[in-house]
């Protein structure tokens, strides 16, 4: 029998590497979806993407046009929908001339996104924010980051991207506190994210996998994050939509240990054999970044994340929503095994 027949779910940014691991989740329990996507050419895209996945009927599915820096269509995404899972952001690995670029369409895309929810009656918005607007102005290596830490959105050292995703966030909570009305909201707050792609347009995050394994990586930063595998953070999403207890609540994603650059490094070349040959493990110094990075952009989105520290807990999306992540290793590993898969990475 089928439970959520009725329920209706609308994810944005449904071609994304975690909206559409959302939408074959929400399929695989019987959800009705609608998603959002800039362009409809990427139907057939999102599709082989879930058949990929493993979904044979999509009578369940619908797609509607609309882009988060217009007000177009947004009424009509969300009528109908009991709950609304926003996952689209915008995303620049590049560094904007300027920043707000990247700031607006996230800020004001939220703000779309959540009038349109509580103009259509729904009851609950699950928003995908980051670490990023948790723990990037925490400097106390002794004190755990919890979901009660915010980044400092006026903090100089802040990429763009990573105001965006705090500025997007305390937008959110704040329409919430002076508008909602009853629409409820739950955030999500996952930290770097892998796990197996379903399609050959490979997550932005992988860059840093595949540039070790093709060697590109000739030194390796030390640099730490925690991981999450993507199956997992829609998981979460999953759960936050429906447990009352989640309601008006921030929740960490993370695996639960932090891991560094090199300590990857170490892994694929003990994992995947001759696969990972090109793999460096040789250690490029903190003041060699530094300096590496008055010349490359690139290695200048690097330089805010030295010294960085993310000691953080995952204990209440295990506690209150009975989560229970993959480990890092299982999450890094998917992520190579797509790179090969998808000819994205010739060895």
């Amino acid at each position: 029998m089928n439970l959520n027949h009725a329920k209706t779910v609308l994810v944005t940014g449904g071609s994304g590497f975690v909206g559409i691991h959302c939408i074959l989740q929400l399929l695989e329990q019987g959800y009705i979806v609608k998603t959002t996507l800039r362009s409809m050419n990427r139907q057939d895209e999102v599709i082989n993407m879930l058949k990929t996945g493993g979904i044979t009927s999509f009578e369940n599915l619908s797609f509607i046009e609309t882009n988060l820096s217009k007000d177009d269509n947004w009424d009509e995404a969300a009528k109908g929908c009991d709950y609304i899972l926003h996952v689209a952001t915008p995303i620049s690995l590049a560094i904007p001339k300027d920043e707000n670029e990247v700031i607006l369409p996230a800020v004001e895309g939220t703000i779309r996104v959540l009038k349109a929810a509580k103009k259509a009656g729904v009851k609950r918005v699950v928003l995908t924010s980051s670490f990023a607007a948790v723990g990037y102005s925490h400097t106390d290596p002794t004190t755990l980051i919890t979901e009660e830490c915010w980044t400092d959105p006026t903090d100089k050292t802040l990429s763009a991207y990573l105001k965006s995703k705090t500025l997007a966030e305390k937008a959110a909570w704040d329409f919430i506190a002076a508008e909602g009305n009853g629409l409820e909201l739950t955030v999500i707050n996952p930290m770097g994210i892998f796990g197996p792609s379903l399609g050959p347009d490979i997550s932005s995050g992988f860059e840093v996998l595949k540039q070790m394994l093709d060697g590109s990586m000739k030194f390796i930063p030390k640099i730490s994050f925690g991981i999450v595998d993507v199956r997992d953070v829609a998981d979460l999403h999953l759960r936050a939509m429906t447990n009352p207890a989640a309601n008006g609540q921030r929740f960490l994603a993370f695996a639960g240990e932090i891991i560094s650059l090199p300590q990857i490094a170490y892994l694929l070349k003990s994992k995947l054999g001759n696969r990972a040959i090109k793999v460096s493990t040789r250690i490029l110094p903190n003041w060699a970044v530094i300096i590496i990075a008055l010349f490359n952009d690139k290695v200048k989105n690097i330089v805010p994340q030295l010294n960085k520290i993310k000691n953080s807990s995952n204990q209440k999306a295990k506690t209150i929503l009975d989560w229970k992540p993959r480990t890092s290793e299982e999450a890094l590993l998917a992520s190579a095994e797509s790179l090969f898969q998808f000819g994205t990475l010739k060895i």
